[in-house]
């Protein structure tokens, strides 16, 4: 019996020893949720078919540009889904050199032959690779940019199939901050359709005017992003432009993007392009001199110059810019485009103040509240009492040391999952002090109470325990931020607390039988 003691006391010791090992020092082992310390958290839905839409027109202008070269003749192609598009005007001879084409150069797209078009599909499992792979650059580009921008320890991470979390402690200017991460950054060199000379926009109505009414397939009318005011200081209605929907070049080519002077002073950004995309630029300016190459940003034509040359590695990015907005702009060039929009789900900004507000009337309730625990339980089952409360503090001390060791976060619902743990402590050895009381009543000797009160409250600390957990468990897998908070310290605390309840405190009612002689047990 003592040798069985011996053991099951050096396991309880090294279990001590090992949670307060993990646990300090608890500033730098255990992390504190936005809520209690200030920052941003937000959460943000990918839209995943904007990146099947880009694939889809970046596959298709690669099928027609192999086509010309091989001599097909003037095929037309357009978009008719996120992930479809028809090719038409195909010679009746050419159906099967264009299949080749295909086979080798779009080896993920399937294909329907419809007599005078042929309309291509992405297969369903490359349509899923590029929308898994739209999230994962989103979450690697916002890092990227967040890194940029400075802040301190984020947390960025995929929640799932199109959602991200994204936590930013120290946050003082919310809406820059915001503005960065939106901003989907996605850079297009296109050529204008009308006006064919770009610099300036038109309205739209001239615009449908010149086309009688009906753009063609392959031309798109953009708004320009540049805001006009009258002399008075009253914006004047918004220009457009007529562009050509085909994305040859677009901001995946870049090299690299810097804040700079134009020729008046005035910011813009300076880029330059990798090798690949500067002989894609130099074609694409050099085949259209005298007419008008649309910057197209985000949707939005910035600028509209006129190609006077070839242009090939370099050039600038001009627009009413601001420095500041010059800055973030490079700043998102730089860390890549986004490959779809973004929506905000969710946002919440916790100020610093706020936050140690919350630790403090955390931490008062928690004090308060453990309190009346300890006084409720030596009052009421007395020195049995003091068993419940060595294994409380034990459980306590170990939901802390597993929070230390995995390095979790502590939200402020998180401090309602440590006082929920302690109260299912407590409840777990209520259960078993009065299933002995049961057994004293019945005239059982006090060895003979223990182990049956033990034994038979064993089933319903466990039942009610495992209940619980698959609870936590199902908040952590479904939860965002201070729910996954409150699901970690309640899972953690409730495999605590079924050592410190069943283990811990048999092993303290045993080792004092063990060494004194107990005749009536006082609970």
């Amino acid at each position: 019996m003592k040798r069985n003691l011996l053991w099951r006391g050096l396991l309880i010791l090294a279990v001590i020893v090992t949670s307060a090992a993990a646990a300090y020092p608890p500033q730098k082992k255990i992390n504190l949720g936005l809520d209690l310390r200030g920052g941003m958290y937000l959460v943000l839905q990918v839209h995943t078919e904007d990146a099947l839409r880009a694939e889809t027109d970046i596959d298709m202008a690669k099928l027609v540009a192999q086509a010309k070269d091989e001599k097909l003749g003037d095929l037309t192609a357009r978009r008719t889904g996120d992930s479809q598009f028809e090719v038409a005007g195909i010679p009746p001879d050419g159906k099967g050199a264009l299949g080749q084409i295909a086979d080798k150069y779009l080896p993920r797209w399937t294909r329907r032959d419809l007599g005078d078009r042929i309309v291509f599909s992405m297969r369903p499992q490359d349509a899923t690779s590029v929308r898994n792979g739209a999230v994962q650059q989103a979450v690697e580009t916002i890092r990227n940019r967040v890194d940029q921008f400075g802040v301190a320890e984020p947390h960025i991470r995929e929640a799932g199939k199109d959602r991200i979390v994204v936590e930013l402690p120290g946050i003082d200017d919310p809406e820059r901050v915001r503005n960065l991460i939106k901003s989907t950054a996605f850079l297009e060199f296109r050529i204008t359709a009308y006006p064919e000379g770009g610099s300036g926009g038109v309205s739209r109505e001239e615009i449908l005017a010149h086309y009688n009414g009906h753009v063609p397939d392959d031309v798109e009318i953009l708004p320009s992003s540049s805001v006009r005011l009258d002399k008075q200081g009253n914006p004047l209605p918004t220009t457009y432009y007529a562009v050509e929907k085909r994305r040859t070049v677009t901001g995946r080519d870049l090299s690299t993007a810097r804040p700079s002077q134009g020729s008046f002073g005035s910011p813009v950004v300076a880029f330059s392009m990798k090798p690949v995309g500067a002989r894609a630029f130099g074609e694409l300016t050099g085949s259209h001199i005298h007419r008008g190459l649309a910057i197209v940003l985000d949707g939005k034509v910035v600028s509209a110059p006129v190609i006077n040359a070839r242009i090939t590695d370099s050039g600038v990015i001009e627009g009413s810019f601001t420095q500041r907005e010059v800055e973030d702009l490079a700043t998102v060039l730089r860390s890549g485009s986004l490959p779809a929009s973004l929506t905000y789900l969710e946002e919440r900004t916790v100020g610093p103040s706020l936050g140690r507000d919350s630790i403090d009337k955390g931490v008062r309730a928690g004090l308060v509240g453990t309190s009346l625990v300890v006084v409720a339980m030596l009052l009421v089952y007395n020195l049995a009492g003091v068993n419940a409360i060595a294994a409380l503090v034990l459980n306590v001390l170990m939901l802390f040391g597993g929070m230390g060791m995995f390095h979790s976060t502590l939200t402020l619902p998180g401090i309602a999952g440590v006082i929920l743990t302690i109260g299912m402590a407590v409840d777990a050895n209520v259960l078993v002090f009065e299933r002995i009381r049961e057994e004293m009543r019945a005239g059982r000797t006090v060895r003979s109470a223990i182990d049956l009160g033990f034994d038979r409250a064993f089933t319903s600390i466990i039942d009610t325990h495992v209940t619980t957990l698959v609870s936590a468990m199902f908040l952590f897998q479904f939860g965002t931020g201070p729910i996954q908070g409150f699901a970690v310290t309640l899972g953690i605390g409730l495999l605590a607390s079924l050592f410190t309840s069943v283990f811990v405190s048999k092993w303290i009612f045993d080792l004092v039988l063990t060494f004194r002689r107990v005749q009536k047990l006082s609970i």
